[in-house]
C-alpha cells in the first residue's frame, strides 16, 4: 500500500478518534458544547439538562471510539509493515468487522430516532473502502 493510501487510513482512523472526543465532551456539563452540534445536525437536539444516563451514555461511547480509533491506528501501523498478501486477510477482517459495526449502529440508530445516523456512518464505511478497493489492499488484482 502507497504512503498516500495509508495516511488516509491513518487520518480516517484519528477522525474516529476526534468523534470520540466530541462524544465523550458530553459526560460533562462544562465541556458538553462539543458534542450539541452533532446532535443538531443528526435533528434531534442535545437536551439542556441531560441525566447522568444520558451523560454516561455518551461518555462511554466517546470512550469507545477513542480506543477504537486508537487501536486501529496500531492495527494498521502492523499491517503496513506485512506485505500484500500477508496483509490481505487482515484488511478483511478491519472491514468484516467495521461492516458488523455499521449493520448494528445503523439498525439502532434507525429503531432509536436517529436514522440521519447512518448518512455520516455510511459516509465513515466510504472513507475505509476507498483506500482498501483502490491500493489492492484486499487481495483484489486491481491495485493503484
Amino acid at each position: 500500500m502507497t504512503s498516500f493510501w495509508q495516511n488516509w487510513l491513518k487520518l480516517w482512523a484519528w477522525g474516529v478518534i476526534i468523534f470520540g472526543v466530541a462524544l465523550a465532551s458530553g459526560a460533562f456539563s462544562a465541556t458538553d458544547a462539543l458534542v450539541r452540534p452533532i446532535f443538531d445536525l443528526l435533528g434531534n437536539p442535545f437536551p439542556t439538562e441531560p441525566d447522568a444516563h444520558h451523560r454516561f451514555s455518551l461518555g462511554l461511547m466517546g470512550a469507545v471510539s477513542i480506543g477504537w480509533g486508537m487501536t486501529l491506528l496500531g492495527v494498521f501501523k502492523a499491517i503496513f509493515g506485512l506485505t500484500r498478501d500477508s496483509a490481505a486477510p487482515f484488511w478483511r477482517a478491519v472491514l468484516v468487522a467495521t461492516l458488523g459495526w455499521y449493520v448494528i449502529d445503523g439498525y439502532i440508530s434507525y429503531a432509536t430516532g436517529f436514522a440521519l445516523n447512518i448518512v455520516s456512518n455510511t459516509l465513515l464505511v466510504a472513507f475505509l473502502l476507498i483506500p482498501l478497493f483502490k491500493s489492492g489492499a484486499l487481495g483484489d488484482s486491481n491495485s493503484a
